[in-house]
C-alpha cells in the first residue's frame, strides 16, 4: 500500500497526535509499514530518552515480539488462564485428545473389540503364530494357543482438524504500537 494510503488511514482512524490511545498499546494495522511515529512490535530494543512515554509502558526497553503470535487478555483473577503475568508469553497447547480400544483374550486367541472409537483405530490382523504345548507321557491333556497382532492407532485428525501448529482462524495483521 502506498505511503500517502497509509497516512490517509491513519488520518481517518485518529491514530496520530492527540489520539485517545494511549502511547504503547499494540494495534493490528493492515500494511507492513507502520505510519510515522508508530514502531513494528518485533521485539526489537528502543530508546527510552527518545521514547520516555514507552518505557513507562515497556520498562525493558523491549517491545513485544507479536510477529506470529496471538494476543491473550490477562486472567486477572478470574482462573481462566491462572498463574499468568502481564507481558508473560506461554507456549502452545492442545486439548486433550481421548478414545477406547479394546482386546479380549481366550486361551486360544486375543480378539479386537470393533474399531475403537475417537481418534483410535486399529485392526485384527489374524494369527501370527501357533503354540502348541504338547501333553506329557502322563496322559494329560494339550493345549493350543494363537498369538495375534492386534494394532491400536491414534488418529486426531479423526475428531478434530489438524496441522504443523496449533492455531484459531485468523487473519494477518502488522501488530504496531504508538511510540510517542
Amino acid at each position: 500500500m502506498p505511503v500517502s494510503c497509509n497516512l490517509c488511514i491513519f488520518l481517518n482512524v485518529g491514530l496520530g497526535e492527540g489520539s485517545a490511545l494511549p502511547v504503547g498499546v499494540p494495534v493490528p494495522w493492515p500494511s507492513a509499514t507502520p505510519p510515522t511515529g508508530w514502531l513494528k512490535c518485533n521485539g526489537a530494543a528502543f530508546s527510552a530518552e527518545e521514547y520516555p512515554e514507552l518505557a513507562k509502558a515497556y520498562p525493558t526497553n523491549k517491545l513485544p515480539d507479536l510477529r506470529g503470535e496471538f494476543i491473550r487478555g490477562w486472567d486477572d483473577g478470574r482462573s481462566a488462564d491462572a498463574g499468568r503475568t502481564i507481558l508473560s508469553a506461554q507456549g502452545d497447547a492442545i486439548r486433550n485428545i481421548t478414545g477406547t480400544i479394546g482386546a479380549r483374550h481366550e486361551i486360544s486367541a486375543l480378539y479386537f473389540f470393533g474399531n475403537g472409537s475417537g481418534a483410535f483405530f486399529g485392526n485384527d490382523e489374524g494369527m501370527y503364530d501357533s503354540v502348541v504345548i504338547k501333553a506329557e507321557s502322563t496322559g494329560k491333556s494339550s493345549v493350543s494357543m494363537t498369538d495375534r497382532h492386534i494394532y491400536a492407532n491414534l488418529d486426531v485428525s479423526r475428531v478434530v482438524p489438524t496441522a504443523t501448529e496449533n492455531r484459531p482462524r485468523n487473519i494477518a495483521f502488522n501488530y504496531i504500537v504508538r511510540a510517542a
